[in-house]
């Protein structure tokens, strides 16, 4: 009897010894499983993280390349516009250049046609500078249509340019009319209109340019400035120091800076003979070589003038020239 007992509290514990296990087996099978979905969990995030921010990186990369592509564009319409408008600068300049070239030859071609001495050779002149002048007012003339169109084709970009192209017009058109004007004078002086309307060819016109740069360069060199008068005139226009020299002298850059040359008359080196005088007394305040200079005087002794000897030397110095009189 005593057996049978044990023998059933036997088979009672090790019942429970083995639901024990199952439920120990079964807890450490969920813990397991959590930690395995915990992991995967983690996994997935840290897989998902990584396909985010991959995904992020190439989206920003592609914002990057368009900012890049947007700015290079800006970057060639700002240089692109910066191009156009310096071509428009330099075309304004060149028109404006020519307006007073033409302007210049108008008042040389009403000297010479006013001129008592009217001779052959003068006449051919002024037909040589009037086909000079009908060629730039043609050329000019295209020139500011073609600026008119670009501003149109331009959409507006530069509206500031049509002040200045209107203000081209209106030169132009003035010059058209004094050029005219002039024809119609010299038309009146035995001039025939067909040869007052030619023009130059390219080859003709390139010549011309030439020449007339050399003219110009010619009249720099030979260019010279006298002033004249009492020290107290002198001294007032700035032109002499309390010692009585001559301030800047040999010095064109400060005579520029300090005094313009509207202080002076200006004339050609190569062609003035004489300083006229008129005085008692008087004495060049510049330095001049002796010998290139005398001083003539009248009937009465005055000094009625200073005679250039030699213009050349006269001038080696300088080409300025300041006479104080007495």
């Amino acid at each position: 009897m005593t057996n049978d007992v044990n023998s059933n509290r036997t088979v009672t514990n090790d019942n429970a010894a083995s639901r024990n296990n199952e439920r120990k087996a079964k807890k450490d099978g969920m813990k397991k499983g959590i930690i395995t979905t915990t992991v995967i969990a983690i996994l997935l995030l840290i897989v998902g993280a990584f396909i985010v921010n991959s995904q992020f990186k190439n989206e920003q990369k592609k914002n990057v390349a368009i900012v890049e592509n947007q700015k290079r564009s800006y970057t060639q319409l700002l240089t692109s516009r910066d191009s156009v408008l310096n071509e428009w600068m330099l075309t304004f300049d060149e028109i404006e250049k020519d307006l007073n070239t033409v302007k210049e030859k108008e008042n040389i071609i009403t000297t010479k046609s006013n001129d008592k001495e009217f001779t052959k050779d003068k006449k051919q002149q002024i037909l040589k500078d009037i086909e000079y002048v009908n060629t730039l007012l043609d050329q000019n003339k295209k020139k500011i249509a073609s600026l008119t169109a670009q501003l149109k084709n331009s959409g507006g970009m530069i509206k500031g340019m049509q002040v200045k192209i209107a203000e081209l017009e209106t030169s132009m058109k003035q010059r058209e009319t004094e050029v005219a004007d002039l024809k119609v004078v010299l038309g009146q002086k035995d001039f025939e209109i067909g040869q007052l309307n030619t023009r130059m060819t390219d080859a003709q016109i390139a010549i011309a340019q030439k020449d007339e740069k050399i003219t110009n360069q010619t009249a720099e060199i030979n260019k010279g400035f006298i002033a004249y008068g009492t020290y107290k005139t002198l001294k007032a226009k700035g032109l002499v120091s309390k010692e009585g020299g001559f301030l800047g002298l040999g010095k064109k850059e400060a005579l520029h800076q300090d005094f313009p040359d509207s202080l002076f008359t200006q004339v050609n080196i190569t062609e003035t003979k004489s300083i006229p005088v008129n005085s008692k007394g008087a004495k060049l305040i510049t330095d001049h070589p002796t010998g290139s200079y005398e001083l003539v005087r009248d009937k009465d002794n005055k000094i009625a003038s200073i005679e250039i000897k030699d213009p050349e030397q006269f001038w080696k110095i300088s080409k300025y020239a300041v006479v104080e009189i007495r």
